[in-house]
């Protein structure tokens, strides 16, 4: 599969998320859409240039190596077609959940992936919100999950497509009937469930850490459903001042002294009360 086709695919999904949500928004704007988009935007081509030089170049030699050897646990076996898709699939997304799990609890790591967090509201446009150094970084990661996976080239390209449409889709502000979410999020992660994962609220912060799927976080016991998306304030409280979501500032956050990130500049910690989340007859959780 050329690279372009699913490049193709995933602009045009974008394109249709990007319009549903504005017809059919989940979450209230807290910040100008143009301002945020041109930050976003502006992270996103250089996220880009990480990915086009590092990520994909580190997967295709992962991928031929690991084929042409054959390694990797799916050549333990031979495998039916339909099965060395399925297993590929769960193995790349559950090793992915341990990735972005790593993400949130290495002061390192954290570092690079509080700058996706630090958008100030929930769209679409925050899929591409990467800093390139966690692209960098995630490249290396790739390489290790290609090679001990030992996935097809023609299942990593299908995994690749779903991949990036499921990370879209999760971080769109689309607003769907509840009932119609509740039944999709049995299969897939869905935005009222990512939406938790942004949230300014340290534990429900560290919730939610599946892509595609959200078995891991039923396995791993990190599933959080019960916050009302009216009661969710989006990113990091530390940096939550119009400053910080400028181009400079969020390109260089990396590389300066650390604030304490779920405090507020004025120093107070946001929080919840669970019973009252719990309460709410309309979260995600049945």
């Amino acid at each position: 599969m050329s690279i372009l086709l699913p490049m193709l695919i995933a602009a045009a999904f974008f394109a249709v998320l990007f319009g549903l949500e504005r017809l059919f928004p989940l979450r209230s704007e807290t910040r100008s859409l143009i301002s945020r988009l041109i930050v976003n935007i502006a992270i996103s081509v250089l996220t880009f240039f990480a990915a086009a030089t590092l990520v994909q170049p580190a997967a295709q030699w992962a991928l031929h190596w690991s084929n042409q050897k054959p390694f990797g646990l799916v050549h333990l076996v031979m495998l039916p077609v339909w099965a060395e898709l399925a297993i590929s699939f769960l193995l790349m997304d559950l090793t992915f959940y341990y990735w972005h799990l790593a993400n949130h609890r290495s002061p390192l790591l954290w570092r690079f992936h509080n700058v996706h967090h630090t958008d100030p509201d929930l769209d679409v446009s925050t899929a591409f919100r990467f800093h390139f150094g966690e692209i960098a970084l995630s490249s290396l990661i790739g390489v290790i999950q290609v090679s001990l996976i030992g996935i097809s080239p023609w299942a990593f390209a299908i995994y690749q497509l779903v991949f990036q449409c499921e990370v879209l889709f999760h971080h769109s502000n689309l607003l769907m009937p509840i009932e119609l979410e509740r039944l999709l999020n049995k299969v897939i992660v869905t935005p009222r469930m990512h939406g938790i994962h942004h949230s300014q609220v340290h534990r429900e912060n560290n919730s939610n850490f599946g892509t595609i799927f959200p078995w891991w976080d039923r396995l791993h016991c990190t599933l959080g459903l019960n916050v009302h998306q009216s009661e969710i304030t989006v990113g990091i409280p530390g940096y939550s001042l119009p400053e910080d979501n400028t181009v400079p500032n969020a390109l260089l956050m990396p590389f300066r002294k650390q604030r304490d990130y779920w405090r507020t500049p004025t120093g107070a910690v946001v929080e919840r009360e669970k019973l009252a989340a719990e309460s709410d007859p309309a979260h995600l959780a049945e």
